[in-house]
């Protein structure tokens, strides 16, 4: 028995035996692990540990580097405000009148293309019955519209409220959502009522009914522009904070401990799957190899994000910043009106997560943002269009069982 099972006693012995001595040793040397101490035996083939002769013992921890005093002040950089368009303006104003629009039910006919059609639609994947349907109820659809999936119009005209329809859809292989992409799926619509969508007329009347309560439709015009500069403004500053902090990264290199690395990664990596999940996406069949090749990818912006948080602890300890109790509670107190809980509730949930610290960590580096943009050279140039030249794919994946009744048209 101890010949065959005598590595599991030694480690299990080991287990017992060292973590008293090597938590003393830390201490001796000042040291601040920020993990568990990764534990090596010398000549572990020839130790034995029944007494007679000492144990030698290889204590491996991840420590903080030694931030080097950062050089922050006199950064340059152009802040560039993007203009805003009068199309731009006209397209805020129509999506507020479809938002206003009213839905008028018609009777005595069948559909037509420009109906609106309310129906309870369930769709099941021919090639994957084992999958979950797709089930959507009152869904809107309206006839011959381009952003609606031409099979759907194709199906769907020439029935009356009450109806139901069964057809089927193949969806192409490069199909945008790509739990649809290649899938057959064989849907069937009930039709509840048939109407059109009335979108009131961008007058001054219809300026005046909205809740804000605006003049005339100059007035509307007016104050929604004023908001679009001021969206534009506010993202023109959160840009010039980035490339501050780039320009810094770049400025200052230093290795970043594997611990906080990991921790970063994963941190990215559970709110990228949050992110699907909550698009709809099934994250469950996701492989182990598809993650792990996120993760290491992962790993790159994690590495700036660590390494900007340190910068920023030295600058904010260089400048001898400092947060307030009446800032920590303003902020909760934010936090609370965001979430419609009281204070109390986000204390508790910051105290049950271990978290107590983290809103004044926030504030800390909040402020070593701002300091780093009152010690810059900023100057203010022209808007330069970088989507025009370069198209941008989209960040944000697809739902993977996104009910696709919109068009995949690709011109």
């Amino acid at each position: 028995m101890r010949v065959r099972f005598k590595e599991e006693i030694d480690n299990d012995v080991l287990r017992q035996l060292l973590p008293g001595y090597v938590s003393d040793a830390i201490k001796q040397h000042n040291i601040s692990p920020l993990g568990e101490p990764d534990l090596h035996l010398d000549n572990v083939e020839t130790t034995k540990l029944n007494g007679t002769e000492p144990v030698s013992v290889h204590v491996h921890v991840d420590v903080m580097p030694e931030v080097p005093m950062p050089d922050h002040t006199g950064l340059e950089v152009v802040r560039r405000v993007r203009p805003v368009t009068d199309e731009e303006l006209e397209h805020l104003i129509d999506e507020r009148r479809r938002e206003n629009s009213s839905f008028v039910p018609v009777e005595d006919r069948k559909s037509q293309n420009g109906d609106t059609l309310i129906v309870d639609l369930e769709g099941k994947f021919v090639n994957k019955p084992e999958e979950d349907p797709i089930k959507a109820q009152d869904l809107q659809i309206t006839l011959g519209d381009d952003k609606i999936e031409k099979s759907f119009t194709e199906n769907l005209v020439g029935l009356e409220a009450d109806d139901e329809k069964e057809f089927t859809v193949t969806y192409a292989e490069d199909f945008t959502s790509p739990g649809l992409a290649g899938q057959t799926v064989a849907y069937r619509a009930k039709v509840k009522s048939l109407g059109k969508v009335e979108i009131p007329a961008a007058n001054d009347d219809w300026a005046k009914s909205l809740e804000e309560e605006f003049s005339s439709m100059s007035d509307l015009r007016a104050k929604l522009r004023s908001d679009l500069e001021l969206a534009a403004k506010s993202n023109a500053d959160a840009r010039l904070r980035d490339e501050l902090i780039g320009k810094l990264l770049a400025k200052h290199k230093f290795e970043v401990p594997k611990a906080l690395l990991d921790i970063q990664a994963r941190n990215l990596l559970n709110g990228l799957v949050q992110d699907m999940r909550g698009r709809g996406m099934n994250v469950e069949n996701i492989k182990n190899d598809t993650l792990r090749a996120i993760y290491e990818q992962m790993l790159v912006q994690a590495e700036n994000d660590v390494r900007g948080a340190m910068l920023l602890e030295k600058i904010a300890e260089v400048e001898k910043i400092e947060v307030t109790g009446d800032e920590i509670a303003s902020e909760i107190e934010k936090m609370a009106q965001y979430y419609d809980v009281t204070p109390e509730e986000v204390r508790t949930s910051l105290s049950k997560q271990g978290s107590e610290n983290s809103i004044s960590d926030r504030l800390r580096s909040r402020k070593a943002v701002e300091r780093l943009v009152d010690k810059a050279f900023i100057s203010e140039g022209e808007w330069i269009d970088e989507s025009a030249k370069i198209p941008e794919a989209s960040p944000n994946p697809e739902p993977e069982h996104e009910i696709a009744v919109t068009s995949d048209n690709k011109s």
